[in-house]
């Protein structure tokens, strides 16, 4: 069997390590982030903890949850609709 992941619009934000960027969103700062030494992130997902490191960009998924997603995998991953 073959599938496709259904497509899906969602929202990013790229991981500055500066919690001031006026880009952040900042009714996601949740209980579920966490900051760490050298401006780590740290996200309590579905899955468990998952770290992120500047430059890597935070995903909200369809249920509210956020994840992280490396640079590298996200530039092959996705594409951007609008800033």
């Amino acid at each position: 069997m073959k599938v496709m992941k259904k497509p899906m619009i969602t929202e990013v934000f790229q991981y500055t390590g500066n919690l001031s960027d006026p880009g952040w969103p900042q009714d996601w700062l949740t209980a579920a982030f966490r900051f760490g030494k050298d401006k780590h992130i740290f996200i309590e997902t579905l899955e468990g903890e998952m770290g992120g490191e500047v430059g890597c960009y935070i995903i909200k998924g369809i249920r509210g949850e956020f994840y992280i997603c490396k640079k590298d995998i996200f530039e092959e991953t996705y594409t951007v609709l609008e800033k």
